[in-house]
């Protein structure tokens, strides 16, 4: 059996290659666009610091999240306390669903984001690759919750999961904010209409045209 690498294996792949690229360029306006409304997205807590939008129990449909409330889901909550609490020798004695393992706010920007998502990567990662196949197939102990006799190797499975479900849902959000902000461009949506009048408005300075008419093919 190779359980760590294989599995590390599968997460580095898509994160590396899938994922992480497709985040590029991520702008504040796109990571806390909200789709529709009563999307949640990351709201001020009794504190005022930023935290997931949330109620409880969960609704059994819940609403359209933004970027941002699933990039730190993924960032803070799939990876982040999960590393501290298996991989931190200093950690604190909870479980791996407690706050005090990530008490650091959670950021209201693009740039804060994608810091966090790279540090909270890079600690599961390094913890994971530690692991030999002895340790995967350990159960998690008090650490794991309500989950103490699932294997390490169960875990990985799951977070491997998730990140690639969300890590999906975050890229489709990207591809909708595109499609939202061209047609509120004119001149893209003059060519969208096939509309040239509306398009040579722009003026013979602008590049947009030329890259419309590019993109259009």
């Amino acid at each position: 059996m190779t359980w760590s690498a294989d599995l590390l294996d599968q997460l580095e792949f898509y994160w590396t290659v899938h994922f992480r690229p497709r985040l590029a360029g991520l702008t504040d306006d796109e990571y806390l666009w909200e789709p529709v409304d009563g999307a949640w997205s990351l709201r001020p807590g009794p504190d005022g610091a930023l935290e997931l939008e949330s109620v409880q129990p969960e609704p059994p449909l819940p609403p359209v999240t933004t970027i941002a409330w699933r990039a730190m889901h993924v960032g803070r909550d799939v990876l982040g306390k999960r590393a501290r609490a298996f991989f931190d020798p200093a950690a604190a004695d909870a479980d791996m669903y407690d706050a005090g393992h990530w008490p650091s706010p959670l950021p209201g920007d693009a740039a804060g984001a994608l810091a966090l998502l790279d540090e909270a990567y890079e600690l599961w990662r390094s913890g994971v690759a530690a692991l030999d196949d002895d340790a995967m197939l350990r159960p998690l102990g008090p650490r794991g919750g309500p989950y103490a006799q699932d294997s390490m190797a169960k875990l990985v499975l799951h977070v491997n999961r998730e990140v690639m479900a969300h890590g999906a849902e975050i890229c489709l959000l990207r591809d909708l904010y595109r499609a939202y902000a061209d047609r509120r461009d004119p001149v893209v949506a003059a060519a969208l209409r096939g509309d040239a009048t509306g398009v040579a408005a722009a003026g013979p300075d602008d590049v947009r045209p030329t890259l419309v008419a590019e993109a259009a093919g």
